[in-house]
């Protein structure tokens, strides 16, 4: 379900054509659909309403500061895993009592700013990150919200470089160590026990790792109980995943089912962290055909997105649908999509078949909404992207493209050189 359409020849995002927005403000540029970001949310959040939970979309995913006022507008919480994701959720207006706090490496700075800020729940991933917040909860007179993140060392079947709930990744903490870890912080007066949260990984297309990964949990959390240990949030995480090319993930209702159904005798809020299921098809990379070019061995398109905008193929050889934005009469071609970067592993897309595109074109890179503009980077000293809002018949530029001026703008040479 997205908002991505043609209208006779031309490809529209809601009543917007692209090629309007490409004329206008340039390419390359990241554009999301506002209609598709509300249904989406919608949809994912509606399918838990027979249980009390709180749905904290995952900042990562996408975090800029107008998706993230669609979600607050929708009473969202968020997931976040930097102090500066808690800074832009606050500006956003997502409310601090529904933002949790999750990370393997989070720095005595940012857990004195979260504090401050009064989050919902930190998730600790280690004893001795939980050792350093009592000690800052200690040094401000507070109580800091925790739940520890346990590992229930469930294989997600995904990419490896995703997977975050096997024995092997570095995040939580072994069920086995995390009782007497919950036994230890009970006792401290700087600590308020507030859940138990877990993460197996990102972009799983099943419902069994889920299901496999929440009973381990129920039965960690029946045996809090027996110590005297009262759980409010059960933190399941994310990881639903999207249609890129051939995925069959499940619906989120069906997946909801399967968790509603394990969730009988929990008296437990569940916390839920989608991002990719929500923004991922929400969002495309439109960037325009610079050259082609014909060696002895293959055709190649370079275009003018790069991997510094969007990295994903490059990184994990992740596949991503190539569209025109108006389409064109012709046979298709087998053709790499290339950037201007300075690296062979720089493309979007290999072997493809694709229309034969000519200088000028435009092209929409399809599903890009969850982490590509949040993965960007300046290499190359590239100026980042904008990022372009579509609200029905209007779109507004939510973050504006970089200037040279902008690569610069921290930067200071010292008299002395």
């Amino acid at each position: 379900m997205h908002s991505f359409t043609y209208h006779g020849d031309d490809l529209y995002c809601e009543d917007v054509p692209l090629h309007v927005i490409a004329s206008e403000i340039g390419t390359p540029f990241y554009l999301y659909s506002r209609k598709t970001l509300e249904d989406h949310f919608r949809v994912f959040d509606g399918a838990f309403e027979r249980i009390p939970h709180l749905t904290c979309y995952s900042v990562k995913a996408n975090s800029n500061l107008g998706v993230l006022k669609v979600f607050a507008d929708l009473g969202a919480g968020v997931d976040v895993v930097s102090g500066g994701e808690i800074f832009r959720a606050v500006t956003a207006g997502i409310s601090p009592q529904k933002i949790v706090y999750s990370g393997v490496g989070k720095s005595r700075q940012e857990l004195e700013y979260a504090l401050n800020t009064d989050i919902l729940m930190f998730n600790v991933e280690s004893s001795q990150e939980l050792e350093l917040l009592g000690a800052v909860a200690q040094s401000a007179g507070r109580k800091a919200r925790i739940a520890l993140r346990i590992n229930p060392d469930i294989d997600p079947k995904t990419h490896p470089y995703i997977s975050t709930g096997l024995k092997k990744n570095k995040f939580g903490i072994k069920i086995e160590e995390a009782l007497q870890a919950y036994t230890r912080a009970v006792t401290t007066t700087h600590f308020e026990i507030a859940g138990v949260a877990c993460h197996i990984g990102s972009q799983i297309t099943e419902v069994s790792p889920f299901v496999d990964t929440l009973r381990r949990v129920k039965q960690f959390v029946q045996k809090l109980s027996t110590q005297g240990i009262r759980i409010e949030y059960l933190d399941l995480g994310g990881g639903l995943g999207i249609t890129y090319e051939d995925e069959q993930p499940p619906h989120p209702s069906e997946y909801a089912d399967a968790i509603i159904r394990e969730m009988d005798g929990l008296p437990c809020t569940l916390i839920l962290e989608p991002g990719r299921v929500i923004v991922g098809n929400a969002g495309i990379l439109v960037t325009k055909v610079l050259y082609t070019k014909q060696t002895d061995e293959k055709k190649f398109v370079v275009v003018d997105a790069a991997m510094n905008d969007l990295v994903r193929p490059s990184l994990y050889e992740a596949y991503h649908d190539i569209q025109p934005v108006a389409k064109r009469q012709g046979p298709q071609v087998t053709a790499d999509i290339v950037g201007p970067i300075c690296e062979t592993g720089d493309f979007i897309a290999r072997q493809r078949e694709v229309p034969e595109f000519v200088s000028g074109d435009c092209i929409a890179v399809m599903s890009a909404g969850a982490y590509g503009f949040s993965m960007s980077s300046n290499y190359n000293s590239r100026p980042r992207v904008p990022e372009v809002l579509v609200d029905n018949t209007r779109y507004f530029v939510v973050r504006r493209r970089e200037s040279y001026e902008d690569l610069v703008r921290l930067e200071t040479v010292p008299e002395e050189l």
